[in-house]
């Protein structure tokens, strides 16, 4: 039947973790879903795309980042997310329960991005000093506006704080319980409050951010993963990789990765500093972690379909029949690349490969198409397009 799908990708490498494919496929799409994995007849679309040598992989999940004002370095999701083949975004912690409202109406509701967030355990939310606030650490109101935006709010954040006691963790870990959801935890250890305490107060689901970060204990001093590190995983604790700007060292990653503790899931951490100082884009998180010993298909699963079941949400990271079509299609370029960390004084680690964004699709539509193979060759083009009224 002519034209029964809206659109082909046609001829690219389809990389779907929760179907298992990992290999040559052609997808279709209409009316904002995915129509139909493996297609023979391109004719059957209104537009085909050729996208050979590209892969295809689920709409990336960005689960750590910042797009709301309450912190300083955040960044409006659109620019920052689609071009990088993000279509699902997890703000962590930049609106706390005073301030949510906002956050909805001047973030969520107009961004083309998908917007889900951590609500700040600090009711106004990341804004440098008042995170120091004990009595800004309410689990009540917080788990009350977890329950009120459901629809977009994925649990409670804890961060910052520089206290000795277990308010902000402890906070958030509470507001999950209370709100039957899950806390995410960005932790800075004292003597008064250990990070193997941290693990062991959280519970199944709950997540640790920033894994890499020479200030976590991740590694013994034989640079060994500590045991209670995979008794924690064992239980179900959850580790993201939460790149930042401060949060991702090789001299931590690389031999972790080496005893095969992979991150859970990839995020970057992005807000203005970390994107300028080490370009913390999705793609070049992943570009580093297959630099440091993953593979491919496991990079684009903690990118994408193991986000989509932490953060509850079954209906994104995947491109199974009749799903919501968000979809990312990649390049992986071959080349003398250099890729930075952010320990002290950044280091670079040499690769031969890098991860690019050529196109973004999120609910079927085209949103990032750096390179036009959607559009039509502009002398092709019929005549109206080529006479010009000035």
């Amino acid at each position: 039947m002519s034209n029964y799908f809206d659109l082909i990708l046609h001829g690219g490498h389809l990389i779907d973790p929760t179907n298992q494919i990992d290999g040559p496929v052609d997808i279709a799409i209409k009316d904002g879903r995915i129509a139909a994995v493996g297609i023979e007849n391109t004719s059957e679309a209104a537009k085909t795309i050729d996208i050979s040598g590209l892969f295809v992989t689920p709409g990336l999940i960005d689960m750590h980042l910042h797009v709301y004002g309450g912190y300083e370095g955040w960044l409006f999701p659109d620019p920052h997310a689609l071009p990088y083949g993000v279509t699902t975004v997890v703000d962590t912690g930049g609106a706390g329960w005073k301030n949510f409202a906002d956050f909805k109406r001047s973030i969520i509701d107009p961004a083309k991005t998908r917007v889900l967030a951590f609500v700040n355990i600090v009711g106004a939310g990341m804004t440098g000093a008042p995170e120091q606030d004990i009595s800004e650490m309410d689990p009540i109101p917080c788990a009350a506006t977890i329950k009120q935006y459901r629809e977009h709010v994925v649990g409670a954040k804890s961060a910052h704080f520089g206290g000795p006691g277990w308010e902000s963790a402890g906070g958030a870990i509470q507001a999950a319980r209370l709100s039957d959801s899950i806390a995410m935890i960005d932790f800075a250890p004292k003597p008064t409050r250990s990070y193997e305490e941290l693990l062991e107060h959280m519970s199944p689901g709950d997540i640790h951010t920033h894994l890499y970060a020479a200030h976590i204990p991740l590694l013994d001093n034989n640079l060994q993963i500590n045991d209670y590190v995979h008794q924690a995983r064992e239980r179900g604790i959850i580790f993201d990789t939460g790149h930042g700007n401060g949060s991702f060292w090789f001299r931590i990653a690389v031999p972790a990765l080496a005893q095969g503790f992979h991150p859970d899931t990839i995020s970057t951490d992005m807000h203005v500093s970390s994107l300028i100082s080490n370009h913390a884009t999705m793609p070049e998180v992943m570009s580093k972690l297959l630099a440091c010993g993953m593979n491919l298909n496991d990079v684009v699963q903690k990118s994408t379909y193991e986000p989509s079941k932490k953060i509850g949400r079954s209906d994104l990271g995947s491109l199974s029949e009749s799903t919501i079509a968000d979809v990312a299609v990649l390049k992986i370029s071959e080349g003398d690349f250099g890729l930075t960390d952010n320990g002290s004084g950044i280091r670079v680690l040499n690769s031969n490969k890098r991860i690019e964004c050529e196109m973004t699709i999120k609910d079927g539509k085209i949103l990032w198409d750096i390179n036009g193979r959607s559009k039509d060759d502009w002398e092709s083009t019929p005549t109206p397009y080529q006479i010009s009224n000035v």
